[in-house]
């Protein structure tokens, strides 16, 4: 029953999923780990017991709203989002109140203005296919270091990032047998523990756990004795705790920053699964031909194996890298294969 549930899930998706398992392939060639993509995309979905989305996520966070002219995506998917409503009612010229008033004001403005209003008051939100225009690669590589090969077993991996795009890149390292340390905040834990306990202890199997004090200087020894550095954070929080890509590149050979953004490092835009997906292009359609979500936060679990590829690439000849790994631009690539796979009406 589960492994149906898993395909029926991964049926839905079907059109899209070519160049991902081409990249999984790839991972699998690199390092003699197979990827189980019905797992890698959907087994959340089945632990929670999710229903399949419509114009609401699978989750219930993310809401596909009609604007004046067209669809945007607005993700509420933390009490600071839900709090920030009024403010963004207030931004759109709404009197309105609470999430329903948003539906009501959203058909007044434009769908790029609500995603604009939206991400100044630190909301996640997108126009559908947005990102489909920026022609962004969904890993750009950087040179920072000097190239040096050593085995995947002889690799210490510190994974600061969170939730799931992240922990799956590290999931997938970690069986090809690096070992994973999971570091946490001591006041800002992993969100992902407020969901499916099986989960979240799927992600992180075998893997090393550290709870610090994100304070200036507090994590220079667990990067110091670092081979790869796993996050999901904007460049600027984590120089202000003194941690720069460039010179833990350049103070060892053969070293990888994995740096995943919802936008590329460049671009404070914060995103989540859901509305990075929308950004991408993937999304689906009802029978009056408007769109609807696919699957689970889909550009989560893409872009882990989109990341967990790129690594095991760099390690393989001989790393040196800054991974600068795009979840709107890794959800683009498969929606722009499926475009161009698509016969002429």
């Amino acid at each position: 029953m589960e492994n149906r549930t898993l395909h029926a899930w991964m049926d839905s998706v079907e059109p899209y999923v070519a160049p991902l398992s081409d990249v999984a392939r790839s991972f699998t060639d690199l390092t003699g780990v197979p990827v189980d993509l019905p797992s890698a995309l959907f087994l959340r979905a089945q632990l929670a017991g999710l229903e399949r989305p419509g114009r609401t996520s699978a989750n219930g966070s993310c809401h596909l709203l009609r604007a004046a002219d067209g669809w945007t995506a607005v993700n509420l998917a933390r009490p600071d989002d839900l709090a920030a409503v009024p403010a963004l009612l207030a931004l759109l010229g709404s009197p309105s109140a609470g999430t329903g008033g948003l539906h009501e004001a959203v058909q007044r403005v434009t769908a790029a203005e609500v995603a604009e209003a939206a991400q100044l008051l630190g909301v996640a939100a997108a126009v559908p296919g947005s990102a489909t225009q920026d022609a962004r690669p969904a890993v750009r590589a950087e040179r920072w270091g000097e190239r040096r090969v050593r085995a995947m077993a002889d690799l210490r991996i510190v994974d600061f990032s969170a939730l799931w795009a992240g922990p799956l890149c590290a999931r997938l390292l970690g069986l090809a047998g690096a070992r994973v340390v999971k570091v946490e905040s001591a006041t800002r834990p992993d969100g992902a523990r407020l969901g499916t306990p099986a989960f979240y202890r799927w992600l992180h199997d075998g893997h090393d756990n550290l709870v610090v004090d994100f304070a200036p200087g507090a994590l220079d020894e667990l990067v110091a004795e670092a081979d790869v550095v796993i996050e999901a954070s904007r460049p600027r929080a984590l120089r202000r705790l003194g941690l720069r890509a460039e010179e833990f590149l350049a103070a060892r050979p053969g070293r990888v920053w994995v740096g995943i953004t919802g936008y590329g490092r460049e671009n404070d835009r914060i995103a989540f699964g859901d509305d990075a997906a929308v950004a991408g292009g993937l999304t689906g359609v009802d029978p009056n031909g408007d769109p609807v979500f696919l699957g689970d936060a889909l550009a989560d679990p893409v872009t882990g194996v989109f990341a967990a590829h790129a690594a095991a690439r760099s390690l393989a000849e001989g790393g040196g890298e800054l991974l600068c790994v795009s979840m709107a631009a890794c959800v683009a690539t498969l929606a722009d294969a499926h475009t161009r796979a698509r016969p002429p009406c």
